[in-house]
């Protein structure tokens, strides 16, 4: 008689696995505290932002991780690895493309990825392949044979990644990767992120542009003296500051007025027809306002939802005073 094990799934609401994760790391120079203990989940195929003021551990945080720099305290595992135990299996798995480019100004972008190849121990004729996808896939192959002092600035960036890339790492820290681009080339390396992700890479990625992190992030942590002051999706985190309210606009005067009687605490628009209520935009705190129409037998004609943006999250949380991307009010 034999019998047989059925095989198991993961509950519903069992999360992804961690491509990245970090438990109380620490970090001071002299009597500086850098990092005061922080706490990272980093979902693979996802991808998590750090925002946060100047001077705020972001790049210390990427530094930890991708090994350049030993933490005092915490422990953290990059790719099922230890930072501390396994630093070259954390090397192996991951990609950094620093605030400063890597790139050699004084050879050709050909020469840049085919000496990343060499790093990476590809036989020669992978390395040709794997360079030349790649200077392909980020527009660069009519530019491969100049000099990349030539190239401008957005050439140099989307260079950079692509020779993070050779090594096909499942994880990429980007650290302020659109910092000094224009406003093109920022939409063309958000794209280049957007696809690495659709193929199941995991990005750690620091910004100054709160906006960035609102295109991208799956998840946003935001430092402040080298602690998270709050960590949750771009939209949960806008619900965390006051400033949201549901907009209902009427056609119809009676049912305007009506909805005015059932929504006391509503702010008026008589002119607009229009009423704001205070509310964080949430499924609970919808269906309790429309409810509350349908009990009075009211329905708007139109709804909106407006919640705070990033900026205001940003500023309510560090106390900055300069706006992300400005002098004195980058987020580093």
């Amino acid at each position: 008689m034999s019998s047989s094990v059925m095989p198991t799934s993961a509950p519903p609401d069992a999360q992804p696995p961690a491509a990245v994760s970090a438990v109380g790391l620490r970090k001071s120079y002299g009597d500086t505290t850098v990092l005061g203990g922080i706490d990272l989940r980093i979902p693979a195929g996802s991808v998590f932002a750090l925002l946060g003021p100047n001077g705020a551990g972001k790049t210390t945080t990427v530094k930890i991780l991708s090994t350049l720099v030993t933490a005092d305290g915490g422990r953290a595992q990059v790719a099922g690895h230890d930072i501390a135990v396994s630093p070259d299996g954390v090397r192996a798995a991951i990609g950094v493309t620093g605030q400063f480019s890597a790139v050699d100004g004084l050879i050709t972008g050909e020469e840049n990825m085919l000496l990343m190849a060499d790093l990476h121990h590809l036989p020669r004729s992978e390395g040709r392949r794997v360079t030349a996808g790649l200077l392909e896939r980020f527009g660069l192959d009519d530019a491969a044979k100049q000099p990349a002092d030539t190239y401008s600035g957005g050439m140099r960036r989307r260079l950079d990644l692509a020779m993070t890339l050779v090594g096909s790492p499942r994880i990429i820290f980007l650290d302020e990767p659109t910092t000094g681009l224009d406003p093109r080339n920022r939409h063309t390396m958000w794209q280049t992120v957007r696809e690495l992700v659709s193929d199941g890479v995991t990005v750690l990625l620091t910004t100054q542009y709160l906006e960035e992190a609102d295109q991208l992030a799956d998840r946003i942590a935001v430092l402040h003296d080298g602690r998270i002051a709050a960590e949750g999706s771009p939209d949960e985190l806008k619900r965390l500051v006051p400033g949201g309210h549901v907009r209902l606009r009427f056609t119809d005067p009676a049912a305007y007025r009506s909805a005015a009687s059932a929504l006391r605490e509503a702010v008026l628009d008589d002119k607009a027809l229009a009423l704001r209520m205070p509310g964080d935009g949430s499924p609970r705190a919808l269906r309790s306002l429309l409810g509350r129409l349908d009990s009075a037998g009211v329905e708007a004609d139109e709804l909106t939802v407006h919640t705070p943006d990033l900026d205001d999250v940003f500023f309510a949380l560090t106390g900055s005073t300069g706006r992300p991307g400005q002098k004195g009010g980058a987020a580093r």
